[in-house]
């Protein structure tokens, strides 16, 4: 304990000193790297004494009602972040290459929260999570992936999905004088069918944005939508169609048609389905947000929704559609949506507002073959179409790189068609 003091008092004296305007701008991106690794470092060292605290009275002695609210005090963070630090710190000793990589700031709190809890239900992912979380990906694209292991790995997961629906809430708070927010917590299915209508609504947002000239996150639209879907709610009935037909000469707003739902994509094993439930390998999830149980999807399945979409993997090869169209047919469309949830750049989880890209440019070839489409967010769409950046070979989540970058398909493969890798 004497050596942490010492070394905080050393980081003390170059905090103090430390002046952003003196160094150039490699050398600052150096010391976020490095002030990274470090607070990694500590992130694990605190997890692992908080665990041991909490096995003692010594958090007691400041009156707190938990460990959980010690740890926060002791922080400045929230008990529920805290709450997920003791957890890992109580793991931790039971699973070495997740420990390992923590000590030696190769993995954030967060990241080891992560892994931490799914390896705890599926120890022989341990390593493969680990990999994953330092290889690139991003935090969001780690927690999905941590959550179809525990998903495949727990047992029971229609009592799992009962139990979360019975926590359902929704609450509001203020944050400040000026803003407040809406928390809303219910299963995945339901989260997916409230967030398919709202995207309906958001993307009309987004088109008046555009109209006027306006561009603002994915996330200012998605709350433009859900107020414009809160006020559509609450808005007058339509009026009733005047005798012959004819609708009322002075129909309210409320008489106009509401946007249409985004299309909920469901991705299932065929033996899954069968079975009842998936093993190591098979997946039953809603796309782009997380794993549920198998009876969830049949019901949802049953109900003939026409924005529910479901893409059974011992079904049609989707992958050899092609048609001689620039536009993805609506077949292919879904088929992309469960192949590509989100932005197939490594390291991106947007989800939302995702542009469909042909690899190579339609210009050329005037065919689209569905294995040749990914989705990006607008700003990898922006960096590839105008900057020359390309997603490295290969299909799914992979990295993108600048077009000198000996990865870059151009560069991989001399022969191809000049601009193939830089066209939308």
């Amino acid at each position: 304990m004497f050596r942490l003091g010492e070394l905080r008092e050393g980081l003390a004296a170059y905090a103090a000193s430390f002046d952003p305007a003196l160094i150039t701008a490699e050398e600052a991106a150096s010391v976020v790297r490095e002030a990274a690794a470090i607070e990694k470092m500590a992130g694990a060292v605190k997890a692992l004494a908080a665990a041991r605290v909490a096995e003692t009275a010594v958090w007691q002695r400041g009156g707190d009602p938990t460990p959980a609210h010690y740890l926060a005090r002791a922080s400045g963070t929230s008990v529920g972040a805290a709450k997920e630090t003791l957890e890992a710190g109580k793991r931790l000793p039971a699973l070495p290459k997740v420990a390992t990589a923590a000590r030696q700031g190769r993995l954030s709190a967060q990241q080891v929260a992560a892994v931490a809890d799914a390896a705890s239900a599926d120890p022989g992912a341990e390593e493969r999570l680990v990999e994953q979380a330092t290889g690139g990906a991003s935090l969001g694209e780690l927690k999905e992936e941590c959550a179809r292991t525990k998903a495949a790995a727990l047992p029971d997961q229609q009592a799992r999905h009962q139990a979360a629906h019975a926590r359902r809430c929704a609450r509001r708070r203020r944050l400040n004088e000026v803003e407040g927010e809406i928390i809303y917590r219910t299963t995945l299915d339901e989260i997916a069918e409230v967030w398919a209508v709202l995207q309906g609504y958001a993307t009309a947002a987004f088109k008046t944005a555009r109209a006027e000239g306006r561009r603002e996150p994915p996330e200012a639209y998605a709350a433009d939508g859900m107020l414009a879907m809160a006020r559509a709610a609450a808005a007058p009935a339509a009026p009733t169609p005047a005798a012959g037909g004819a609708a009322a000469a002075d129909a309210s707003p409320a008489a106009k048609p509401k946007p249409a739902p985004a299309k909920i994509v469901v991705r299932i094993d065929w033996d899954a389905l069968l079975r009842g439930f998936p093993i190591e390998g098979e997946v039953c999830e809603i796309a782009g947000i997380g794993p549920v149980p198998v009876g969830v999807v049949r019901t949802m399945m049953a109900t003939g929704d026409a924005f529910l979409a479901a893409v059974v993997t011992k079904g049609v090869d989707v992958v050899t559609v092609a048609h001689l169209g620039r536009r993805a047919t609506v077949y292919q469309q879904t088929g992309l949506d469960w192949l590509s949830p989100g932005c197939s750049r490594e390291g991106c989880n947007r989800t939302d507002g995702l542009e469909v890209d042909h690899r190579a440019d339609w210009a050329e070839t005037k065919i689209t073959l569905l294995r040749f489409l990914d989705r990006l967010c607008d700003h990898d769409h922006d960096l590839k179409t105008r900057h020359g950046w390309a997603l490295v070979d290969g299909v799914g989540k992979r990295p993108m790189v600048p077009p000198d970058h000996p990865q870059h398909p151009n560069n991989a493969n001399p022969n191809a068609p000049p601009g193939q890798a830089g066209a939308a």
